[in-house]
């Protein structure tokens, strides 16, 4: 994309009496209500599929032709208008659940940074969990009405492509996507003028432009450096997601930080609340800084005012995931912060240090917990974990007094619900059962669901799973993306009536795809017996600089296409939020198998669960405080062996009796009507237990009133003081 970028307009062929199409489909509500994606939908079926439900590029694709035929349809001309109305009764709403819970926070904006945004499939600026689960935190605040703006990055090149060579290795490629078909706008000032913004860097101005996003009723800017007046090498800086080296990345996240300050700033929003969503944000807490400093505040009483309307959550326990830079790399580029803060060189870079210590390196989320006034991970186990993590922050506190909290990530039901699910959940649960999902009560009544019922929804999406399957291989067979070897890996044999295993995640080598693998022997009698067939499905990328990671998917493939495992073992290449839907949907068994305790939460297995996919993990993240003996199953127990050889023998004992003794069994102990009725046990007690408790309802309510409430008091006694 290239600098200046007209706003896109609406397609000349679009009729006034269609012409609120183009500003529904520039407002992603559309992706998560089921009436609005099917009014796209109904204008050209096909291309919809084509257009990987994008209704930005549908309606600049659709012939002339077939949208006036719309034009003058009375029973689309219905639809519309009853979808324009619930936009619009949506976007207008006052009595929200903020309003009635908290009228005393008012209009109190909340600014929400994140490195990567999952919202939907046409804006590929994710690459996994992190950016998902702020993508449904955006959605939820705005079903909420919760007043939240997001920042973070366009990346016009997104995360890489994926696909498997015929060897069995993962190739990555980027396919730069373009601004007019996506549902992205560039932003603009109040008087009509695109808005660009500069980062000073290394003695050198970055120009910066920035591109909205329109999520329900929330809004989040984006930026891009992809700007001709800037250097080559500096138009790269914004291309990619987690690309690059250490220097690209400090670039990366000075321009998150501080530039996302200076957008907020232009705009004239004045957020009460700051969330840095992971320690790639939490330059903005130096931006701030600078703004306290030059507004006459002392440099404590600065530091105070930024961690008094702080919020920063950290999202791994894992060292690789929390960026540290040298300090050669922070003096290149803040020698000016030190002057503009008044502070020396050492108290500057302790900001970066836990105090007492001798570190030789910067670290984000040490800046990230010393500028922050509330702070948390992300499951219960986490937060405790993080508690000893980062206890030498804070010297003197004893590990349990340690100012980190925990609020369970949770997942957009109107996001991840299967259509077939939804209808169900309808019929039985009432009408309106997503107003009240987060209600566990409500989840009581799934009982009343017939088990031929629901185990016949259930077949349906494993079917609609393996057709998805089937098409994209045969699709990949005609455009020659694919060798015959590769057919059998891609799970065209694969058994609709086979007990499904899913296993799809980042192939971080943490998260032990190959855990089954232990025991080739033992895995082939689960897998080939005659009478009770087992298959997995995996799906999943590598980083790729991660060379183990891609060793793994290697392993993965080479066995989907051995003729001993073939046939019940599958790879699903470039996974995506689309491609995740039919897998969380589909399969009849969710498997995780992180080595603890280094899964912070984890939120696929929630997914699933909503869509009747009972989980079969490690007790780590949120399954530790999910399960609850009746809802899945439990690979071992909750102590974890430092020894990470003797870690993964155990596990790997432990998910194969596990298997043969209780899942296998189980799912093929069917009455004479051939429904398993146990196994629908175990379905509906997922469902009951899990939905209204794992939901981002109920997480961005706990994020409001545990955090963003106490942060906006405290600023509040902050500013009389």
């Amino acid at each position: 994309m290239s600098d200046p970028i007209p706003l896109p307009q609406s397609p000349a062929h679009l009729p006034p009496s269609l012409s609120r199409l183009w500003d529904l489909a520039h407002n992603l509500w559309w992706s998560w209500n089921p009436e609005a994606r099917a009014l796209f939908e109904a204008l050209d079926r096909t291309l919809w599929k084509l257009t990987s439900h994008n209704p930005v590029k549908l309606l600049r694709d659709l012939s002339p032709e077939r949208i006036q035929s719309a034009s003058t349809d009375p029973s689309f001309l219905r639809r519309y208008e009853a979808v324009l109305m619930a936009f619009d009764a949506y976007m207008n709403a006052s009595d929200t659940w903020f309003a009635r819970q908290h009228p005393e926070m008012g209009d109190a904006l909340v600014a929400y940074f994140s490195a990567e945004f999952g919202l939907h499939q046409s804006i590929p600026i994710y690459s996994g969990g992190l950016g998902v689960l702020a993508g449904d935190h955006c959605k939820e605040a705005s079903d909420l009405g919760i007043p939240l703006v997001g920042i973070g990055f366009l990346y016009p090149q997104g995360y890489f492509h994926q696909r498997i060579s015929a060897d069995g290795w993962q190739q990555a490629w980027y396919e730069p996507f373009t601004g007019a078909d996506v549902p992205i706008r560039p932003a603009l000032l109040p008087n009509g003028e695109r808005l660009l913004i500069q980062v000073q860097l290394d003695g050198r101005t970055i120009q910066v432009a920035v591109w909205q996003v329109r999520v329900g009723r929330a809004s989040l800017y984006l930026m891009d450096t992809d700007v001709e007046a800037n250097a080559p090498w500096d138009r790269e800086l914004s291309a990619r997601l987690y690309g690059g080296d250490q220097e690209m990345r400090i670039l990366q996240e000075i321009i998150l930080g501080i530039g996302g300050v200076r957008v907020l700033r232009a705009l004239g929003l004045q957020p009460a609340i700051w969330h840095a969503n992971e320690g790639h944000a939490t330059f903005l807490t130096l931006e701030r800084l600078r703004e306290h400093r030059s507004a006459g505040l002392s440099f404590e009483d600065a530091k105070e005012a930024v961690r008094s309307t702080t919020v920063f959550t950290t999202h791994t326990p894992v060292p690789a995931g929390h960026d540290v830079f040298p300090f050669h790399l922070m003096e290149k580029y803040f020698t000016p912060f030190c002057d503009l803060l008044g502070v020396t060189r050492e108290e500057f870079l302790r900001l970066g240090c836990a105090p007492g210590t001798a570190d030789t390196a910067f670290n984000m989320t040490v800046l990230g917990l010393q500028l922050s006034g509330l702070r948390n991970g992300v499951s219960r186990r986490h937060g405790e974990i993080s508690r000893r993590m980062w206890s030498y922050v804070w010297p003197e506190a004893p590990a349990e007094k340690v100012p980190i909290t925990s609020i369970t990530n949770g997942i957009h039901v109107p996001t991840w619900i299967a259509p077939e699910m939804r209808q169900l959940y309808a019929k039985h649960l009432g009408h309106d059962w997503v107003a009240r999902h987060d209600d566990p009560t409500l989840w009581e009544r799934v009982t009343d669901i017939p088990d031929q019922e629901l185990w016949n929804t259930r077949m349906a999406l494993k079917r609609k799973l393996l057709g998805f399957m089937h098409e994209r291989a045969r699709l990949q067979w005609i455009h020659g993306q694919i060798e015959p070897s590769q057919v059998l890996a891609s799970g065209t044999l694969l058994d609709p009536d086979a007990l499904t295993i899913g296993f799809a995640r980042r192939f971080a080598t943490y998260k032990r795809a190959t855990l089954l693998f232990r025991d080739l022997e033992r895995l082939k009698r689960i897998l080939q017996d005659r009478w009770r067939p087992v298959q997995i499905i995996f799906a999943g990328k590598a980083h790729p600089a991660d060379e183990p990671g891609k060793y793994f998917i290697h392993q993965v493939y080479a066995l989907a296409k051995d003729h001993g495992l073939g046939g019940h073992i599958a790879f699903v290449e470039e996974y995506d939020m689309h491609t995740a839907k039919f897998l969380i949907h589909g399969v009849d068994v969710w498997l995780n198998t992180p080595r603890p305790p280094q899964e912070a939460c984890g939120t696929s297995g929630q997914k699933a669960a909503l869509n009747g996919v009972p989980n079969l993990s490690i007790l780590d993240g949120w399954w530790a405080e999910g399960y609850n003996g009746a809802n899945g199953w439990a690979i071992g127990g909750t102590e974890f062996n430092p020894d990470p050889a003797a870690q993964d023998a155990a596990d790997g004992e432990a998910l194969f009796r596990t298997l043969e003794q209780e899942v296998v069994p189980l799912y093929y102990n069917r009455d004479g009507d051939g429904v398993p009725r146990g196994w629908l046990s175990v379905v509906r007690e997922s469902i009951r237990s899990i939905v209204p408790r794992f939901c981002t309802r109920r997480m961005v309510r706990d994020y409001a009133e545990q955090l963003y409430a106490p942060a906006l008091q405290q600023s509040l006694r902050s500013a009389r003081r």
